[in-house]
């Protein structure tokens, strides 16, 4: 019986991003192989995490790694509050050097070229840059520069990147979007109103991606801020929790899909 080629889009929304680890857990637990991953943002972060040969439980220690402290590195405003110079060396070194092309499974990182309005796509070259590029957001993470561009986060063009994943030669694809919005956001901070607006802008975008995609999870992320890199640990669990609560449908659509190859 031929065996669907499975992708995981994986979306953007900062700290909330973590529960993308809870879904490739409850995925590889349940035997559901995963062979392509596209992220934006935070997903193509844990995306380069996995993909460079870390379990999840090595993840799950990782994801405590993100606290202020190790990656914040303020500037004078010009293009971003935030240097990234801190978080770029943390991104090296948790996929130990490697580029793009050395990931298994595979993964394209989904950036945004502020200047052309294009979407970027990097499927070679260095993990540290590209994945320092798709999460860029606008106004707090200065631009990243590759080559002549200049780029910012993936998911201002392409929240979850379902058809870059089906360009991979996805034949099943699970979508994940962890961007739901907070109707009603505490918003104090100049920072609070860019996300919110970034996380606004996207609402309507995601919705084409939900009929394009197989599958479609979102876990219930609303409660927790994308700024704030607490709850590191309940993120996971709910993305885990939201993972299992669709797996009957997800091996239901499988098999179906097997049914039709036959």
């Amino acid at each position: 019986m031929t065996e669907p080629k499975i992708g995981l889009a994986l979306g953007s929304g900062g700290a909330r991003g973590f529960a993308h680890v809870g879904v490739i857990k409850a995925l590889t637990e349940a035997g559901i192989p995963i062979d392509y991953i596209a992220g934006s943002s935070m997903g193509a972060l844990v995306g380069a995490i996995y993909g460079a040969g870390h379990d999840i439980k090595t993840m799950e220690k990782m994801a405590s790694l993100f606290k202020r402290k190790y990656y914040l590195d303020f500037t004078v405003p010009k293009m971003g509050f935030i240097a990234g110079n801190k978080v770029k060396n943390l991104i090296n070194t948790l996929t130990h050097g490697k580029r793009i092309e050395d990931l298994s499974p595979p993964l394209s990182v989904v950036a945004t070229d502020l200047l052309k309005g294009e979407k970027v796509i990097y499927r070679s070259g260095s993990i540290a840059d590209a994945v320092r590029a798709s999460i860029s957001i606008p106004g707090i993470l200065v631009p990243e520069k590759i080559d002549d561009r200049l780029l910012v986060d993936g998911g201002v063009i392409d929240r979850v990147p379902v058809s870059v994943v089906k360009d991979m030669g996805s034949d099943f694809v699970i979508a994940v979007d962890v961007s739901n919005v907070k109707p009603v956001a505490e918003v104090t901070s100049i920072i609070d109103v860019i996300l919110q607006s970034i996380d606004i802008m996207q609402k309507e975008m995601v919705r084409i991606h939900e009929v394009t995609a197989d599958i479609m999870l979102k876990p219930a992320l609303e409660s927790y801020n994308s700024k704030a890199f607490t709850n590191i640990e309940e993120m996971i669990q709910i993305g885990e929790e939201e993972t299992i609560r669709n797996m009957e449908t997800i091996t239901a659509s499988i098999a179906e899909w097997k049914e039709k190859m036959e």
